[in-house]
């Protein structure tokens, strides 16, 4: 009826889930889990970081020209801190990318939606997986196209040093620490405060005050010496300095460190030990990985070795060990027995016989 309008059936407005507002939100979602805990602002967590980055970015890498240390202290830095790292093959190098979203066929991802930083305000591309050379580490069974961070997968421990470190510093920017009370007697408002200026402006002399006894309430005040009563928090019965050690040492073991190697006590051999077992159980593992997705995606074989830059063998014992073997082969040549043969007993394959 005139003048009112027909009523028009409402419109329904769904969020479509690759819409782009659902993107951004899905990517900071990400980037926030990836490092929750906040612990990466710790200097623990940092200073494995930049372990990481050093092995990988010293690697002898073969058959590819692209991964230059730039990029592999990148990917470094990423899988420490994300659990993942994604970079376009162009003709002139590989690009870094800020952000990204992909596509799956039967676990594998077959296309990406990557954004890559510039300058002037960055740019969005769809790229094929072949594209792509897309590093991860810590992949879930449900999920195995994502990568996880150590943090991720430690978020109690990396919270509890967050945490602590965070309650330490807040003690040490507000508590009263060094504080005293002294007592003194009844004394005009002005008077106490002409004291407490020369308490704080007379620093590290010995300050000599009367103390005379005053009548107040009707009887006299109890004689008492000017003992002085620390305000300062006793942080010894929180335990804190045993519970950041032990966080502190549960990070570095997610990240492959030996908790020896910050320790004060801790001795040469100690540090090449730690340095042996984090090259060799957490950095050469992610050199094999980077190392295979490279080959699938250059066709040709790629190979990187962070032994070898590092020294993380024991240079004495592989003397000794040469030495034996040198002794061994010639008493075996002497013997007449085929040194190829005795190789493969103790289950040492390419053997080249000089």
């Amino acid at each position: 009826m005139w003048p009112f309008k027909r009523k028009k059936a409402d419109t329904e407005i769904r969020s479509s889930g690759s819409g782009y507002t659902t993107q951004i939100m899905q990517a900071r979602a990400d980037y926030i889990s990836g490092v929750e805990g906040l612990a990466e602002l710790t200097g623990c967590v940092q200073g494995c970081v930049s372990l990481w980055e050093g092995g990988l970015s010293l690697a002898d890498v073969s058959g590819t020209d692209l991964l230059t240390p730039c990029a592999l202290a990148l990917t470094a830095r990423a899988l420490a801190l994300r659990g993942e790292a994604v970079f376009v093959i162009r003709d002139d190098g590989i690009v870094p990318c800020s952000d990204w979203d992909l596509t799956t066929r039967y676990s594998k991802p077959v296309a990406y939606r990557v954004g890559i930083a510039d300058t002037g305000g960055g740019k969005t591309e769809t790229v094929l997986a072949g594209e792509v050379l897309h590093f991860r580490i810590g992949c879930d069974m449900t999920m195995p196209y994502v990568g996880s961070s150590p943090l991720r997968r430690s978020r109690l421990t990396a919270g509890l040093l967050h945490t602590l470190e965070t309650a330490l510093s807040e003690v040490y920017a507000n508590a009263p620490i060094g504080s005293q009370i002294v007592p003194f007697p009844e004394a005009p408002e002005t008077d106490m405060d002409s004291l407490a200026r020369g308490f704080r402006g007379n620093r590290g002399r010995v300050l000599i005050r009367e103390s005379v006894a005053v009548t107040a309430a009707g009887g006299p005040a109890p004689a008492q010496d000017w003992k002085s009563q620390d305000v300062t928090p006793d942080l010894s019965k929180a335990m804190t300095r045993e519970t950041w050690v032990a966080a502190r040492a549960g990070i570095e073991m997610a990240y492959g460190v030996l908790p020896a190697l910050s320790n004060a006590a801790t001795t040469g051999p100690m540090v090449r030990e730690a340095q042996r077992h984090l090259a060799q159980w957490s950095l050469m593992p992610i050199a094999v990985n980077i190392g295979q997705e490279a080959s699938e995606k250059l066709g040709q074989p790629v190979k990187l070795d962070v032994m070898r830059p590092l020294q993380a063998f024991d240079a004495g014992g592989r003397g000794r060990a040469l030495s034996a073997v040198v002794q061994t082969l010639a008493m075996a040549k002497e013997a007449g027995i085929d040194p190829a043969s005795a190789f493969e007993l103790v289950d040492w394959q390419n053997f080249t016989e000089n």
